[in-house]
């Protein structure tokens, strides 16, 4: 069984709350032994690390069930149920709905007006299955996905960008991340676009010191997705390597690289030749800022329990 979203917990935790008082912690581990986690799903957490996923949805849970006054604080950190859960337990023997708790009197003021509306705007543009999948992840879950989904698609115009430049802008793009990264310092000292006539295959050179000492050459290979990077290719690339006396490569590319050409590679010799493909090339310069920009920044805060945790 899955972790259960966190509608699922709404009338567990309006039970027990009715029995006992409740904190977010004692109904964290209540839910956990109602639905029988595992250890495993016990200590999942959430994307940013701040919590687990039983324990964030719980807390949402008891936020829920406390705006529409079923749940109230009766002292610090400690919930019980109100006057009005069993009346409403009666008519739902069942289960509890986000829209049942949407049904009670008062629930919607005491969300903040403004975000209630745009949030109903926004249901009134999606799908019947988007509206299925929202109404029972928590506003944090619909936040991670949709900036997951935001990222996806960046990834995939990236790349196709790249692919539609010419291989004389993606060699330089390559030394632009490398440069980036710090290799070689700056990038108009160390970093040298070749890519002509005469250069063995050597798209770029990076200086790692001041007097040219130490180099790392670049080969750059802008292919389509399907248009895999074979052996032979990489060990041309080695060869132009000890052709010119050097020691350390990289092989960049936007698609990927043949099995063959990973193990080749992965065997080890003299020449230190690192392999790396779209996906990955596409991280970088996303760390490092290379061709995007930040249009949006949004601060989430959470409640830091510790900070109201009362001295023993």
């Amino acid at each position: 069984m899955s972790i259960p979203t966190f509608d699922k917990l709404l009338r567990p935790i309006l039970d027990l709350a009715q029995r006992e008082p409740v904190t977010r912690r004692s109904a964290t581990e209540a839910m956990a032994q109602h639905f029988s986690l595992t250890a495993e799903q016990r200590e999942e957490r959430i994307p940013s690390g701040a919590s687990t996923v039983i324990g964030n949805r719980t807390g949402w849970a008891m936020t829920f069930l406390t705006k529409a006054g079923l749940i109230e604080k009766t002292e610090p950190k400690t919930y019980r149920a109100t006057k009005k859960a069993g009346p409403f337990l009666a008519t739902r023997p069942q289960a509890i709905t986000v829209a049942d708790l949407r049904l009670v009197e008062g629930f919607e003021d005491a969300w903040e007006a403004g975000r209630a509306k745009r949030r109903e705007n926004a249901r009134q543009e999606m799908s019947d299955e988007e509206l299925s999948t929202n109404s029972t992840a928590t506003p944090q879950e619909v936040i991670t996905r949709e900036v997951a989904a935001l990222r996806s698609d960046l990834r995939g115009r990236l790349l196709q960008t790249i692919v539609d430049q010419s291989p004389t802008f993606f060699e330089r793009l390559v030394l632009d991340v490398l440069t980036a990264m710090g290799y070689g310092g700056s990038r108009e000292d160390a970093a040298e676009h070749l890519g002509r006539s005469g250069d063995e295959g050597i798209d770029g050179r990076i200086n790692q010191d001041s007097l040219g000492l130490d180099q790392v050459l670049v080969q750059a290979k802008r292919y389509r997705p399907d248009i895999k990077v074979d052996r032979k290719e990489v060990q041309a690339f080695i060869g132009s390597l000890a052709g010119q006396g050097v020691t350390k490569g990289v092989f960049i590319t936007t698609s990927s690289f043949a099995a063959t050409a990973q193990e080749f590679v992965a065997r080890g010799s003299t020449t230190k030749v690192v392999l790396v493909d779209g996906q990955t090339l596409i991280d970088l310069m996303l760390r490092h800022g290379i061709g995007v920009r930040v249009v949006e920044q949004y601060e989430i805060h959470e409640l830091d329990q510790n900070y109201f945790e009362e001295a023993d």
